[in-house]
């Protein structure tokens, strides 16, 4: 496994495609550095009457294109070296995307499987209050990312909106239809990534029908992917979440395998396919190898067996930069995260467009206004790509987005 953490992971890809760009000194300081950091240590009270101190983290990376923009996730893992790496991760994918946005990333140290509904809900309401200064519809608009999700955005909404005096829906994304979210949103990462993998598909002469396709992580990203891909007629033959996978070659069904986690907790032992690891996953015989899950699961000590066609990024950060080395002199094609799983991002700026307003769409004129992002975005990554020769599709994105925000940097000059 690489010795190197995440944020470490993401200076070393920015300084490659900064060297590339040639950029100059005092933007490529700028960019490497994120613009304001928080910490925030805040108490809660548990349901046995306890009072339990966590600790939760939101960075901006940059604002120079427009306001902050990010999830916000709940995990024991959580760092503030993970949530720096993130916030800048997004900043990149906003532009890479082109949408008026600069990155942002929050996260709170804690385990939410452990808790009860009671006891997340009011970890969100401190934690909200406690960073409630640092976000807003003009300056920073929180999201979902790992194990938060539309009632945790609608507990954050309230909350800010309490303390406002009067509701203010645009103050997050990804929240519940009734309380001023977008329809398409749920599936919106999902969908924005197979709009990638049939342009990839297109590009490498990779018919999709019968295409053999491994997910790694089945939670929002990676069950949706599984479903939209199914009816596209390619074959799931694998997936998995954090306890382990399962296998059949003849393919499996996305949905009554999700039926079977919700029941058991986990889509091992599905009846019918093998029960493989997230390790053996990767290393599948497979067309299309989807990472939905963390960070660093493929790595210089296994992309090496790494057999996929493509490797299509849902998850942020799956990938170091040892691994992206191997799979490029393999000859796989990866879609980058900042590409790849841009979809839930894109829709975010269509919510948010939304409540401010109070105008919505229909879920057509949403998926439409998606395919039409992520189509032209895949395009001019493309276009680097195949213009510069000798890099990979990582690099041709971080060209596109790096250069958009330094141009952004450079017009705004410094102030005072």
């Amino acid at each position: 496994m690489t010795e190197k953490n995440v944020w470490e992971v993401a200076l070393e890809q920015f300084e490659i495609v900064a060297e590339r760009l040639n950029l100059e000194p005092y933007i490529r300081e700028r960019l490497k550095r994120p613009k304001r950091i928080l910490t925030v240590n805040f108490p809660v009270r548990m349901d046995d009457g306890s009072i339990k101190f966590f600790e939760g983290y939101r960075v901006h990376h940059n604002v120079d294109r427009g306001p902050a923009k990010g999830g916000i996730r709940y995990h024991p893992s959580v760092s503030l070296d993970e949530v720096k790496a993130l916030a800048m991760w997004m900043t990149w994918k906003c532009a890479v995307v082109n949408i008026p946005y600069g990155g942002a990333k929050g996260g709170v140290v804690c385990d939410p499987h452990k808790m009860s509904i009671g006891e997340i809900e009011r970890l969100t309401r401190r934690y909200t209050t406690e960073i409630s200064f640092f976000i807003g519809p003009e300056k920073d608009i929180p999201a979902p990312d790992v194990n938060t999700n539309p009632q945790i955005m609608a507990w954050i909404m309230d909350t800010y909106s309490m303390n406002m005096g009067y509701s203010i829906p645009q103050v997050v994304t990804g929240k519940p239809i009734e309380i001023g979210g977008s329809e398409g949103r749920v599936e919106a990462t999902a969908r924005g990534c197979l709009f990638t993998i049939l342009k990839a598909c297109n590009y490498l002469g990779l018919a999709i029908k019968n295409a053999r396709v491994a997910i790694q992580g089945y939670g929002n990203a990676g069950y949706n992917l599984a479903k939209l891909i199914a009816r596209e007629g390619a074959k799931v033959i694998a997936v998995s979440d954090s306890k382990g996978g399962i296998y059949n070659e003849d393919g499996l069904n996305p949905e009554i395998v999700m039926k079977h986690k919700v029941e058991t907790g986990s889509v091992i032992d599905f009846p019918g396919g093998k029960n493989i690891t997230n390790e053996e996953l990767l290393k599948l015989n497979c067309d299309i190898l989807v990472p939905a899950a963390l960070e660093d699961q493929i790595h210089k000590d296994n992309a090496d067996k790494i057999r996929a066609k493509i490797v299509a990024e849902a998850a942020n950060g799956p990938t170091t930069p040892e691994a992206d080395e191997i799979l490029f002199r393999k000859g796989i094609f990866i879609i980058p995260d900042v590409l790849a799983n841009a979809g839930g991002v894109t829709v975010s700026y269509f919510e948010w467009v939304q409540d401010l307003q109070s105008f919505f769409w229909t879920e057509e004129d949403v998926n439409q206004k998606l395919k039409e992002v992520m189509e032209r975005s895949f395009d001019k990554v493309l276009e680097i790509f195949i213009k510069e020769k000798d890099i990979n599709m990582r690099t041709a994105a971080y060209m596109l987005a790096i250069d958009r925000v330094a141009r952004a940097v450079k017009l705004r000059g410094l102030y005072p």
